[in-house]
């Protein structure tokens, strides 16, 4: 490349690789750009069904009134099963109560009744489970395209890693904000372990991933979940992906945030009328 620019475009001419272009694919521009890339969103056979994801939101009484609109705005639509829970039962959402007072810091004790809820009175015919925060926006309509690229009977431990004390015999995890999701034989398997929270308000990703580790099951991790908002990453960075998740409502408008990146077409109607957003404004 230098001796190109040097030769001002006389010397070796530059190869036209599409994969390589950090102009979209659909610019007008990629006929001519010596870097082009193709976005796309790993699929390994026939989506799973809507009936075998299990999404469980975890909430509290003080966000029902603005995150939970959110959320039944958004991607709620997507989901065929699907439960909110909460420190407070209402039924205008409905919220389940599992007697675990909220925390203001972690959610392990939640998190835990959550997985055992699971484990015990969902359908054992029902292979994923997702949790999420109550201000996570994610598309249950790529998760889903995604999953076929794993098998649910193998203990599977999904989502985007951290670690923590990787140099000093640490652990990797999942961060919770960007959604985890769990085969039901990963839930078994932990839960058969005894592995639990050593506080109520413990971080449950990070505990999590410590038990995991301790059973020797993988964190498997996808750069597609985002334990953020669109506009905290390089717009470099997201233009090569079509993303699972997004997280956390600071500053944004999150309604804009999931049909300008998660919805299942850029353009959603909604109450009849076309919507579209620019990414660059998020």
């Amino acid at each position: 490349i230098a001796l190109y620019i040097w030769q001002k475009g006389e010397g070796p001419h530059l190869t036209h690789v599409p994969e390589f272009c950090t102009d979209d694919v659909n610019s007008f521009k990629v006929d001519h750009c010596a870097t082009t890339f193709s976005n796309f969103l790993p699929l390994c056979g026939e989506p799973v069904k809507k009936e075998d994801v299990f999404v469980a939101v975890k909430t509290c009484q003080k966000f029902h009134g603005d995150r939970i609109p959110v959320v039944k705005q958004t991607w709620e639509r997507e989901a065929a099963l699907i439960e909110y829970y909460s420190d407070y039962a209402d039924t205008s959402i409905p919220t389940i109560d599992l007697g675990i007072p909220n925390t203001d810091r972690g959610h392990c004790g939640k998190t835990f009744a959550i997985l055992e809820r699971f484990l015990n009175h969902s359908s054992p015919r029902t292979p994923w489970l997702v949790i999420v925060d109550d201000d996570t926006l994610i598309s249950i309509f790529r998760l889903r395209k995604l999953l076929s690229c794993y098998d649910p009977n193998e203990p599977v431990f999904l989502g985007e890693r951290y670690g923590y004390g990787l140099g000093t015999g640490g652990y990797s995890y999942i961060t919770g904000g960007g959604g985890m999701v769990f085969s039901r034989i990963a839930v078994h398997k932990l839960l058969a372990s005894k592995c639990r929270c050593y506080s109520m308000d413990a971080p449950d990703d990070m505990v999590l991933g410590m038990c995991f580790s301790g059973l020797g099951i993988p964190i498997t991790h996808s750069p597609l979940f985002h334990q953020a908002r669109p506009m905290d990453y390089p717009k470099g960075y997201l233009s090569h992906q079509i993303p699972v998740s997004f997280h956390k409502h600071w500053n944004t408008d999150p309604v804009k945030v999931y049909f300008t990146w998660l919805a299942p077409n850029t353009e959603e109607s909604l109450n009849g009328k076309k919507i579209g957003y620019s990414r660059e404004d998020l």
